[in-house]
């Protein structure tokens, strides 16, 4: 079982939060959210808010309730460009230099581990 959440319009360049974003993925839940909030990096407060989020949606779903937040892993998580604000400066001889102000939307999938030791009867 898997959920996803996604956080819009992220006022940091996809660059920067891919960086965080290549951290954590394929880790544990635990060792994930641990990582990331001991993380020096702005866009880690971003991708934890959005970890949460997504293990909240899978606890809220119907089949979700009986999983275990240790049984948990980051399936999923990347960051992809989103719109850019274009301001203008003062530049040199009358000109004027662009200043872009990227954004992105971050999308996480959790997902619930695969058990690998079989019950035998």
């Amino acid at each position: 079982m898997e959920a996803k959440a996604i956080s819009r319009h992220v006022r940091q360049s996809a660059r920067k939060v891919r960086l965080v974003a290549d951290m954590v993925r394929g880790m544990d839940l635990e060792k994930a959210l641990n990582a990331l909030h001991f993380s020096t990096k702005k866009a880690s407060e971003t991708v934890e808010k959005t970890i949460r989020s997504a293990v909240a949606n899978l606890m809220n779903m119907e089949a979700g309730s009986h999983i275990e937040p240790e049984d948990l892993f980051v399936k999923e998580i990347y960051a992809d460009d989103a719109g850019i604000a274009r301001r203008w400066r003062a530049g040199s001889m009358g000109r004027a230099a662009i200043i872009r102000k990227r954004s992105s939307h971050l999308t996480v999938v959790v997902a619930e581990k695969e058990n690998k030791k079989t019950k035998k009867k």
